[in-house]
């Protein structure tokens, strides 16, 4: 009879074996394993009311910056239950109607972060739920952009961010990663312009400028999504293809040429496409992330548009969430390492089938990079891969914790139990627990019953506990080959030692090379060593959107005013978070405060309303 080793058994075991931990933080792990299945940041109670399909039935009014409509919910009540509760942020309701019904309801007081309950009384064999609502005046989901923050310049475009807990406020919705249902939408929007979703999308524009989806598998609210735009669609190859602006579409096309071979490999490594349709929109500069997994349709940022593919590894990070996040769901955003942690290692995995060995240890070394960054701004106890978000914004988890050590510990158990082994893990993983949720803790009983199997060496070699309910980086975490980055430092440090820039050995540089190279440097650099690089490497003018933001920060911290006109053309196009946030925090940390307010302001509706509430802190509360 096999010996199954409880999680938490392994967690306090490994805390003794070890020498470490205070009697408080083991109160602290039997805590977290006690309460890994409540979700604090929803006052739904799907727990208890059954939410299986929402029929959606809105409108777009750009006019008035708006959706309105209706939300249709079937449902079961096995507990017999009095109440329906749905999350909302800001929505006014107009009217609800029970199995047909007009019946009275309640919103509860605005709470901090997570909304307003809608309280909706129902009956025992209640089935059907129509809410009809608005969204308000900062839905913290949806950016309207007039026509001149698009491309085309044309038309007003639209597009949301539902995650963390966002889509409550454009629609009424049980909204947690661990609740899952189906829906069809119809939408209307404005003559001459197309709506896409997280569902059945149409390749080209109707006449009726009314559109129908159906995503007839259950997902989670943070995975609902709506873009309405000027679009065009290409196709890549049979099950894939693009959408952007028509001044933008075959540019993405051509960058994005190699994704239908990307879905390919990606099946060889961890089983069979289960969405149908793999399809990328190319959102306009403002959205906020580099990319947004929705089913069926990945929103994603233009500035991974660099002309040469090399930064569409980020496409490969979005396809990975087909398996790891959209398949296999993370339960609460306290487990939020389930969905990134995984999803960066099968998109390493994935980049070294496209590429190779070499170029996929680049990207473990800087995402060590970053990480060994964010471990300097944050908590201890933020530094987890399993944290408490309780009474905080979810939003507070997204860091490269969960990216990069979530990543590293997969690596880790890799490197210790062998590729093929850890494969065959990963592939039975996906299986089976397809479109169902996970938690921390029940992925450690999984990964004891199903390949630590009671082997204490192992357990030993791992140090779990570490790694789950620990700080900051283990002492066993693997690192990348630095074989080309080494010759990326030799050629450095030539240059810090006088070398001309026109003289080092960069022929063949990719962009993470390139990255290596600026990150190392010493900070600031000389008026004159900046000038130097720039006139060899044209770095103010670089049309790579990574390159460039790293060039600025240097140009900011040296006073390096000859890239100040380029990188304020870059803030007025850019709305990406990542790039935004150390271009403006080097501004503020340097004594330009004035300058970051004064560019800040002018281009502050250009961003999305998430980078605005992150931005506003950074720089007009200084």
């Amino acid at each position: 009879m096999k010996r199954i080793i409880p999680v938490l058994a392994i967690a306090l075991g490994a805390l003794t074996s070890c020498g470490e931990g205070t009697a408080e933080e083991k109160k602290s792990i039997t805590a977290q394993a006690a309460s890994s299945s409540k979700d604090q940041h929803t006052q739904s109670n799907a727990d208890s009311v059954t939410v299986k399909h929402l029929d959606l039935d809105i409108k777009v009014d750009f006019d008035q910056k708006q959706i309105s409509g209706s939300a249709t919910w079937s449902i079961e009540n096995p507990n017999k239950k009095d109440t329906l509760k749905l999350d909302t942020y800001d929505l006014t309701i107009d009217s609800v109607l029970v199995d047909g019904q007009k019946v009275g309801y309640a919103l509860g007081p605005q709470v901090e972060h997570i909304g307003s309950v809608l309280n909706i009384p129902i009956e025992d064999a209640s089935q059907r739920v129509v809410i009809y609502y608005k969204t308000g005046e900062n839905p913290k989901a949806l950016q309207w952009l007039e026509p001149q923050q698009t491309l085309g310049k044309k038309h007003p475009f639209l597009y949301t961010q539902s995650e963390s807990i966002y889509a409550r406020s454009w629609i009424p919705v049980p909204d947690g990663p661990g609740i899952r249902y189906s829906y069809n939408a119809r939408v209307q929007v404005p003559k001459g312009l197309m709506a896409l979703m997280s569902a059945t999308n149409p390749q080209q524009l109707n006449d009726s400028s009314i559109y129908h989806f159906s995503m007839e598998i259950p997902i989670p609210a943070y995975l609902m999504a709506l873009a309405v735009g000027d679009v065009r669609f290409k196709s890549i190859d049979e099950r894939t293809g693009v959408y952007a602006e028509p001044n933008m579409i075959n540019k993405a096309a051509e960058e994005f040429s190699e994704v239908g071979k990307m879905v390919h490999m990606a099946e060889k490594l961890y089983g069979p496409y289960r969405w149908g349709r793999y399809d990328i929109i190319v959102l306009p500069p403002g959205f906020p992330i580099g990319g947004m997994e929705n089913p069926r349709l990945t929103f994603a940022t233009p500035t991974i548009i660099a002309g040469d593919k090399s930064l569409v590894n980020l496409i490969a990070h979005e396809l990975a969430h087909s398996w790891s996040g959209n398949l296999v769901t993370n339960e609460t955003w306290n487990d939020f390492w389930l969905n990134e942690g995984f999803t960066v290692y099968f998109e390493r995995r994935l980049t070294e089938s496209m590429a190779d060995k070499s170029y996929a240890d680049m990207l473990w070394e800087l995402g060590y990079q970053d990480l060994e960054a964010s471990l300097k701004d944050l908590d201890p106890k933020d530094t987890h891969l399993k944290i408490d978000l309780t009474g905080r914004d979810p939003d507070e988890g997204l860091t490269d914790v969960a990216y990069e050590k979530g990543a590293l510990f997969l690596k880790l158990i890799e490197n210790n139990v062998g590729r093929e082994r850890f494969d065959a893990f990963l592939n039975q993983y996906f299986s089976d627990n397809t479109f169902k949720t996970m938690s921390t803790e029940r992925f450690l009983t999984y990964l004891n019953e199903h390949l630590i199997k009671g082997d204490k060496a192992l357990e030993e070699k791992l140090n779990i506990d570490a790694w789950v309910y620990g700080p900051g980086i283990p002492k066993n975490a693997p690192r990348a080959d630095m074989e080309r980055f080494s010759k990326v430092d030799a050629e450095r440090e030539r240059f810090l030692k006088g070398t001309d820039a026109r003289q080092l050995a960069t022929q063949g540089w990719t962009t993470h090379e390139w990255l290596h190279f600026m990150r190392k440097m010493p900070k600031p650099l000389t008026q004159e060593q900046m000038k130097q690089l720039d006139d060899a490497f044209r770095f103010t003018q670089s049309g790579n959107s990574e390159i460039a933001n790293l060039w600025f920060v240097m140009a900011v911290a040296a006073d390096y005013q000859p890239a100040y006109p380029a990188m304020e053309q870059f803030l007025s196009q850019v709305g990406r978070r990542k790039f935004l946030t150390p271009l403006y925090n080097e501004m503020v940390n340097t004594g330009k405060q004035e300058m970051a307010k004064t560019i800040y302001n002018k281009y502050r509706m250009n961003y999305h309303p998430l980078a605005q509430m992150t931005l506003d802190k950074l720089v007009n509360e200084q």
